[in-house]
């Protein structure tokens, strides 16, 4: 784990999200969005790169 960053996983992965919704990548690698910030959460879009979180 990168410390500010993604979750990185092997692949490929299927998450099931609290709403039922499923959301599946067949890379060799996925990284899962650890700051929230993603616009494609669970991925990660590396919007961790952009802001630095407070705290």
């Amino acid at each position: 784990m990168v410390t500010n960053g993604p979750i990185m996983v092997e692949g490929p992965v299927r998450v099931e999200m609290p709403s039922g919704e499923v959301v599946e990548s067949d890379r060799f690698m996925v990284a899962l969005c650890a700051c929230k910030r993603s616009k494609t959460f669970p991925l990660c879009d590396t919007s961790h790169r952009r802001r630095v979180r407070a705290g």
